[in-house]
């Protein structure tokens, strides 16, 4: 019956965090695309917008794939986790608390779900039990120390993510090839070839 129960509620969590992620990468359901993410990152002074935009739909709809499914737990309930925590911070947090007013009723339902998820498994009915896979513990501290830091850089230090994007953009261009080519190819007519009989 407990696994029965947590198939219901990995499935719930996972198909509409997907459909959710769905709206903001592919435009899907009637939502904005990456284009409105974007443009909702940028209006809540998240740089780099694009990235982070494409950083939350991410992980709304592949962490909700993953949940669903039962998948490389804990994964898909770490993405979700991440996910609403940044959402409840920077677009919830001090407005009146349902849903319907803006609040954070809903995101922090799915964080809750999600952190159960994530603590107690998948449970039998998943796709991990059913090809034998099993994360190692300490990856899985990793995976809950890297998601905790994503978190705190998004919400405190966004600006981090665009210092490294400039850095590795100026790396790229130190070791991409010059306008002087090392080569060069010399260039001339072709011989005419013989006339075939």
């Amino acid at each position: 019956m407990k696994d029965a129960a947590m198939l219901l509620m990995r499935l719930t969590l996972g198909t509409m965090l997907a459909a959710h992620g769905a709206q903001k990468l592919f435009g899907w359901f009637g939502g904005g695309g990456l284009k409105g993410t974007t443009g909702m990152m940028e209006n809540l002074g998240i740089n780099p917008p694009r990235m982070w935009g494409t950083t939350a739909a991410l992980g709304e709809f592949g962490g909700g794939i993953l949940t669903g499914l039962g998948f490389l737990w804990p994964l898909g309930p770490l993405n979700i986790m991440a996910a609403m925590s940044v959402a409840i911070r920077r677009v919830h947090w001090k407005l009146p608390v349902f849903v319907g007013q803006g609040g954070a009723e809903l995101a922090a339902t799915n964080l809750s779900a999600a952190a159960l998820l994530a603590v107690i498994g998948p449970g039998k009915y998943s796709a991990d039990r059913l090809l034998g896979i099993r994360i190692p513990g300490p990856v899985r501290v990793v995976m809950a120390l890297m998601t905790a830091g994503a978190v705190y850089v998004a919400l405190r230090r966004p600006e981090i993510a665009q210092q490294m994007m400039d850095t590795a953009t100026r790396a790229t261009r130190t070791v991409a090839p010059t306008d002087q080519p090392d080569l060069e190819v010399e260039t001339r007519p072709r011989k005419a070839e013989p006339a075939r009989i």
